[in-house]
């Protein structure tokens, strides 16, 4: 059957090329932790399963804009400093310190 799919669109897929689609797929959504597409993959190490967290360049070109988008709506909470760090600490680290 698959064989015959490909024929009829001209293609050459595999079923482990689709089996790498999925896994990419799932690895991509925040709500499928990375433990659970591991045990869909069968992989006996997380490292194996980490391979597909590699993303596309598209989808690296996609996120980059969106973040861009955000910044320019005036969404600043892409730029908090983390609260474990002091403000000072970082003008002091960044070169900003006031003198």
């Amino acid at each position: 059957m698959f064989d015959r799919a490909n024929t009829a669109l001209g293609a050459n897929w595999t079923l482990h090329d689709l089996r790498h689609s999925a896994a990419y797929r799932m690895t991509r959504d925040p709500q499928v932790p990375l433990t659970e597409v591991q045990w869909v993959l069968g992989h006996a190490r997380l490292s194996t399963t980490q391979f597909y967290l590699n993303p596309l360049e598209d989808d690296v070109i996609t996120s980059v804009l969106a973040y861009h988008a955000r910044r320019a709506a005036g969404n600043t909470d892409d730029a908090s400093p983390v609260p474990a760090y002091r403000a000072e600490s970082l003008d002091v680290l960044f070169g900003r310190e006031k003198s």
